[in-house]
């Protein structure tokens, strides 16, 4: 099943303490900011085999409400989206995300 099905069957968001205030720290990221790119469009989704091990993991690259463009890699436990890192994107992600 692809990185976008799969998003279909989540049900929310699951939040490592550490994660978020690594987040919010290192790249002024907030949960809430990490949530919104889900729901805006377009969002670009892919699997992230480089990094994947023990549990797949994905990378997606969207915008906050309020135009903020973040680059967020995930992972799917069960029916919850875990974030494991969030930030802003890149000169090369912008061009790929502005392509789509």
């Amino acid at each position: 099943m692809d990185a976008i099905a799969k998003l279909f069957e989540c049900a929310g968001f699951e939040w490592d303490k550490s994660n978020v205030d690594k987040n919010r720290v290192k790249h002024n990221v907030t949960p809430q900011e990490c949530e919104q790119i889900f729901f805006n469009h377009p969002l670009v989704v892919a699997d992230d085999i480089k990094h994947s091990g023990a549990e797949n993991r994905y990378y997606a690259l969207g915008q906050t409400d309020a135009e903020i463009m973040l680059f967020i890699v995930f992972t799917i436990r069960g029916k919850q989206m875990r974030i494991i890192c969030a930030r802003n994107m890149n000169r090369k992600e912008r061009r790929v995300y502005k392509q789509s």
